[in-house]
């Protein structure tokens, strides 16, 4: 049971969050604040919603951390221009080299994730898992393959 795709995947995710989080440490942020802060620098503007949905954290959460992430000058509340209710989030320039920094670390972490893998195949993990994902990410999946696979699993 311990070697299923499910399982796996989960373990390593939880373990690379677990070194993020010791890594953040050092700089004076926490690991979901780091994640956050990731998610901004990629998709600058977002809303509270969405990051929060993008975070898997409920929208009061990722309010409280955007409040603390405010206050530390790392990140600014803008009025959308669509909505009157609404604020997008964007990263200050003072929130630049501590994410240069924290993504060196992160550098690092893969690094030791993948000790003694030759290039080639840190290649094909990328590949699979981004397979994977795309997998995932269809809306609904075939009618077909959950039957076989239910049938095959049954």
């Amino acid at each position: 049971m311990q070697n299923n795709i499910a399982f796996l995947t989960s373990d390593v995710s939880r373990l690379l969050r677990k070194r993020f989080d010791v890594v953040s440490r050092r700089f004076g942020v926490t690991g979901p604040q780091w994640r956050m802060l990731a998610a901004l620098r990629r998709s600058p503007g977002i809303n509270q919603g969405a990051l929060a949905q993008w975070l898997e954290v409920e929208a009061i959460t990722a309010g409280r951390m955007i409040d603390r992430l405010e206050k530390s000058g790392m990140v600014e509340r803008r009025a959308d221009p669509n909505d009157r209710r609404a604020w997008r989030l964007f990263l200050t320039d003072a929130a630049t080299p501590l994410l240069d920094e924290l993504f060196g670390c992160a550098t690092d972490v893969f690094e030791e994730a993948q000790q003694g893998f030759a290039p080639a195949e840190r290649d094909m993990l990328l590949s699979l898992l981004e397979r994977v994902r795309a997998n995932l990410l269809e809306e609904t999946p075939p009618e077909k393959s959950l039957v076989e696979g239910a049938l095959a699993h049954g």
